[in-house]
């Protein structure tokens, strides 16, 4: 069974889409609608600009977003999934690419996420941390007996876990973690703490948005980031989708439920190969791949 994954923020680069757009007439097509969409060119940034301008977290997730649909679109017939899953951000390409959304509410959703995030981030200073060679109960444990806000964020694979929180709990949880044998507990260059209750803000302005959105069956099982199980009732996908700001990121848990339910290849579909890296890491008799555009 072929799982298609979707990446999420950090896995942009310079000139991400140009080939795309230069050798599909549908590509094009996509990334001049997507111009229109936001009101400004994201392709001038995403073609040209640097990575300094892509940073931008209102430019950085509608960029990989345009990039994963845009790309999973281009497939044409060979795009067959029979299960999706995307981490953080890639959760809505996965839902684009699936049918559960449209492309132009994807998009829009997408984008009133980007800066509903950055509006929480400036609200108060907070941040992530890369927690390395850890057990998860370990790590859970530790920012439970922290002072101030600090959780478990993203589950990477085994033995890297992420943590998000308050600057100053983040910090003093990465000194306890450094104690208890970590190999590594390292603060982030993000722009806050995503996927912790600081995002709480951000969460409320954007279930409107999503509850105002119309959904369908998609066209295959989601696994989503909330609960790391198939799902393909709409009201459900939404819940977990508006969970989803504040709640933990289940990578590992996913990958484990898609090869427990058949999974034999996974396809990442969009810029990098930071999930395959990841998937192999849960498995390593997992088979990987990238989507490429067909020609």
């Amino acid at each position: 069974m072929n799982a298609y994954i979707f990446p999420g923020q950090g896995a942009q680069f310079s000139g991400m889409g140009l080939d795309l757009y230069e050798n599909s007439p549908l590509a094009q097509e996509l990334f001049e609608e997507a111009n229109k969409i936001l009101g400004f060119n994201i392709t001038d940034i995403m073609f040209e600009g640097s990575a300094e301008d892509l940073k931008e977290t209102k430019v950085t997730q509608p960029a990989i977003f345009l990039h994963s649909v845009i790309l999973a679109k281009t497939l044409g017939d060979s795009f067959k999934p029979d299960m999706v899953a995307g981490h953080s951000l890639g959760e809505f390409s996965a839902l684009v690419a699936s049918g559960a959304l449209t492309f132009e509410d994807g998009l829009k959703l997408v984008s009133k996420r980007a800066q509903a995030m950055q509006k929480a981030c400036e609200r108060q200073p907070s941040t992530m941390a890369a927690v390395l060679g850890l057990d998860d109960a370990v790590v859970e444990k530790i920012c439970d007996e922290t002072p101030g806000v600090v959780v478990a964020a993203n589950y990477n694979c085994p033995g890297q876990l992420v943590i998000s929180g308050e600057v100053e709990a983040v910090n003093k949880a990465c000194e306890a973690l450094t104690e208890a044998g970590a190999r590594r507990a390292l603060v982030l260059p993000v722009g806050g703490a995503f996927h912790s209750p600081m995002m709480e803000p951000a969460r409320q302005e954007l279930a409107a948005a999503i509850e105002n959105t119309s959904f369908n069956v998609p066209n295959c099982p989601i696994y989503q980031n909330v609960t790391a199980s198939a799902v393909t009732d709409v009201a459900e996908i939404k819940g977990n989708l508006i969970s989803q700001l504040t709640a933990p990121v289940r990578w590992t848990q996913s990958v484990q439920s898609m090869i427990a339910d058949g999974a034999s290849l996974f396809i990442e579909v969009g810029p990098g190969k930071v999930l395959q890296g990841l998937v192999k890491k849960i498995d390593r008799s997992a088979e990987t791949t990238s989507a490429t555009l067909e020609q």
